[in-house]
């Protein structure tokens, strides 16, 4: 098995993350980084058409997008599913994993963590992006916590949801805004959670 992807990846680190917490370790990490352009390389072009990250090479299939990589590892890989087996369970999933691919990526990374972390990346910082990351980015999560509910994590048990949104949060967390965005009600006992699985921690990118 290999995996197309630098750590710096949101996407790739969800992968990891379900790798994690599959206990797969029989797999190879082949970075291509993002922030040197690498995935607009021919090589990688010739991986996936549109230049992304993560790529997983199995078993003679190359699958593309992490929304199909990540259903076809919680079926293939040994573990607890990561899927949820009620329809109710699956949808508060789907939704919120829709929400955060259309909006909430774009919103908390392009937005928000991007001004702060990595603005030359993104053509300089735009405050006007960054005021509208803050404003659609607490939309994404103060619904992810409502959807929850009283649940532990955003599905029941944990999910593909929670390991989408947790690395985003994880770059979010490093800026100033972080207060403006995770102040919604519910949000904290969810991060804490979040944050002490070991699949976390051990996917922590190193940012030095």
């Amino acid at each position: 098995m290999t995996l197309w992807g630098f750590d710096g990846s949101t996407y790739v680190r969800t992968v990891k993350m379900l790798l994690a917490e599959k206990g797969a370790t029989d797999f190879r990490q082949e970075p291509v980084n993002v922030l040197a352009g690498e995935p607009k390389s021919p090589e990688h072009l010739a991986r996936h058409p549109f230049g992304k990250v993560p790529v997983l090479d199995h078993d003679g299939l190359r699958i593309l997008e992490t929304s199909a990589i990540t259903r076809y590892l919680n079926d293939v890989l040994p573990g607890p599913s990561l899927v949820p087996g009620t329809p109710r369970d699956r949808a508060r999933m789907d939704m919120t994993i829709g929400l955060v691919d259309s909006y909430g990526y774009g919103a908390l990374v392009g937005g928000v963590a991007a001004y702060h972390l990595f603005p030359d990346f993104v053509g300089g910082k735009n405050e006007e992006a960054r005021r509208q990351g803050i404003e659609n980015g607490r939309k994404v999560l103060d619904h992810a916590m409502r959807t929850r509910g009283d649940s532990p994590f955003i599905a029941g048990a944990l999910s593909l949801a929670d390991l989408y949104l947790a690395p985003i949060l994880f770059y979010v967390s490093l800026t100033p805004d972080k207060d403006a965005l995770f102040g919604g009600p519910g949000f904290a006992e969810w991060w804490e959670r979040v944050q002490a699985l070991p699949s976390y921690r051990a996917t922590q990118p190193n940012l030095g």
